[in-house]
């Protein structure tokens, strides 16, 4: 899976003196066992920006090494198109749209499934040098909605040295807008 973050500010500044950015994280599903408790959360192996500024913080001040990233955008009308091509030649692209109706495909039997495992999932474990560096999204509200894809590409997810062939395949696309949140970082692994 992948996501898109477009806007970053301090919590205690007004939204005028955030920083734009476009995002990718890719990340995988996971479950572990912690405290004789089942975890559930995310997996992100890589993290790509169009920001050169976080490419710097990146591992240091923020969790996750990102890779500098040319995004091309648009999004109009309930229809969006992403792609990015990295510094070291990774590329991704989407095309879906707006639907209200959830892909029947999809491992989960329904769109309120398919939230409530990501909400569960809002802790992310990114790998920097010896250690995994975990962030935690708070969402002040959780609200998702399906999208329907016409085409999806990850040169990472497609490549057979790291994922054979056959073990990998898209599942399906959510959506989430202007939905206040913050980050937290957690202690790393």
């Amino acid at each position: 899976m992948s996501d898109q973050i477009e806007r970053h500010k301090t919590k205690r500044f007004p939204r005028f003196l955030g920083i734009n950015s476009e995002n990718g994280a890719h990340r995988i599903a996971v479950e572990w066992d912690e405290n004789g408790e089942v975890k559930s959360g995310v997996y992100i192996p890589r993290r790509d920006t169009s920001l050169y500024l976080n490419t710097l913080v990146g591992g240091r001040l923020f969790p996750g090494k990102s890779r500098l990233s040319k995004f091309n955008v648009n999004e109009e009308n309930g229809n969006y198109h992403i792609d990015f091509k990295s510094s070291d030649n990774t590329e991704i692209s989407i095309d879906a749209a707006e639907t209200p109706t959830f892909n029947e495909n999809s491992i989960f039997a329904n769109l309120k499934n398919a939230s409530d495992f990501f909400e569960k999932g809002d802790l992310g474990y990114s790998p920097n040098k010896e250690k995994f560096e975990g962030l935690k999204l708070n969402a002040y509200e959780w609200k998702v909605q399906p999208l329907e894809v016409s085409h999806v590409q990850s040169s990472f997810f497609e490549d057979e040295n790291i994922f054979p062939s056959g073990s990998i395949q898209f599942d399906n696309a959510l959506l989430m807008t202007h939905i206040e949140h913050e980050w937290k970082t957690q202690n790393t692994k």
